[in-house]
């Protein structure tokens, strides 16, 4: 299992041979198996098989090609929906329209997320995140008729691997790794930490095609802007409102 995990690579094209209901299945078991917060699951996976929702997810994800290629795209979502109709219905007053709650809901469903995608791949199946989810919650929630208290968090493609895509690099243990407290970094960390990434031959082809100094800057004014987070921002938190988690704190 060790070799799997260190030898994962993100796959994006997939065959064409499809993913029996026998290995979903157990797959999906499988991640089900993932620890979560008390035991309460409150996490929902939608399995997406059905060629036209593929095609209506596809913008969600800026029309990556591997969201229509592959044979099964995987929406997993906080969802504390189930849990308080059981509270409700077992006369039980539930708490759970809040900030903490859905943090909860969405770390249980990162958990079970990269828990399948373990099991997938121990099999021969490849797999690519996808983080523009939570850019385009609402039409995802639309196209996929998510209810009340349960927010998309993030979305697999996975299927049989049509390539063999190199691995990408990795910033050094002692970069990410800190030893019973944290150690906080000084210039000469930073620039030790990531003289590999910024001396790849790909990374340095990636600031001249973008016209930048570093590849720092390719991050911040490119990739990942200051403006761009900002809004998605605004989306997604007026997304959790509409979906019924008060993010606001009230104090006495």
């Amino acid at each position: 299992m060790l070799s799997v995990l260190k030898n994962r690579a993100t796959v994006r094209k997939y065959t064409n041979q499809p993913i029996s209901a026998e290995l979903l299945n157990e797959l999906l078991e499988a991640a089900c198996r993932a620890a979560n917060t008390g035991n309460m699951q409150v996490y929902s996976i939608v399995v997406t098989q059905d060629e036209a929702l593929k095609q209506a997810l596809s913008p969600c994800h800026f029309n990556q090609p591997m969201v229509t290629q592959a044979p099964l795209v995987l929406t997993f979502c906080a969802d504390f929906n189930r849990f308080i109709k059981w509270c409700e219905q077992r006369n039980a007053v539930p708490g759970y329209d809040n900030f903490l709650s859905f943090m909860t809901a969405a770390i249980d469903a990162l958990l079970v997320a990269e828990h399948f995608c373990v099991a997938a791949e121990s099999k021969g199946l490849g797999t690519c995140y996808l983080g523009t989810t939570i850019y385009n919650a609402q039409p995802i929630i639309d196209i996929l008729k998510l209810p009340k208290y349960v927010v998309p968090i993030v979305t697999l493609t996975v299927g049989y691997p049509a390539e063999t895509p190199p691995q990408v690099d990795r910033l050094p243990l002692e970069g990410v790794v800190h030893y019973d407290t944290y150690q906080d970094y000084s210039e000469e960390d930073i620039d030790r930490i990531y003289a590999f990434k910024e001396n790849l031959p790909e990374n340095h082809q990636f600031i001249k095609e973008n016209n930048k100094e570093t590849l720092a800057q390719v991050f911040t004014d490119i990739r990942y802007t200051k403006e761009a987070n900002e809004t998605f921002s605004k989306f997604f938190l007026d997304v959790l409102a509409k979906q019924g988690f008060n993010l606001e704190t009230h104090h006495a």
